[in-house]
């Protein structure tokens, strides 16, 4: 498998900026990686913020212990006035990736493939 090809499946596969890190190119890892962990972090503190305003609901019995009410909580906390941060934070950690993705692979096909020496036949 050419190089270009695994530096990609890295990047799509595990995180974007690893097939950089396997192509030796740390730099170039590091942006990625770092802007997709921060966008990550962003996303995660909103969802973390949501799941600790309904637990604390549900500890004061505001609303009732039942799947399905916790549910619709779930649902218009998401759809509530939380900004379009998360909306941002989505598509910027969605464009990162599939930019590391490209970015790797047009980055494996500008280093030159180490070809072995053939073995001489035997006659």
């Amino acid at each position: 498998m050419h190089k270009a090809t695994k530096a990609a499946l890295i990047s799509a596969f595990i995180f974007p900026g690893g097939g950089h890190f396997f192509l030796k190119s740390k730099l170039r890892g590091a942006v990625f990686s770092v802007f997709s962990v921060a966008c990550l972090w962003a996303l995660m503190s909103f969802l973390m913020n949501i799941a600790n305003d309904i637990s604390e609901k549900l500890v004061n019995r505001e609303i009732p212990f039942d799947v399905g009410r916790v549910m619709t909580e779930i649902s218009s906390q998401l759809s509530g006035s939380a900004g379009d941060m998360p909306h941002y934070a989505s598509f910027l950690l969605l464009g990162c990736w599939i930019l590391a993705i490209i970015d790797s692979f047009m980055l494996g096909r500008k280093i030159p493939e180490t070809t072995s020496p053939a073995k001489p036949s035997a006659a």
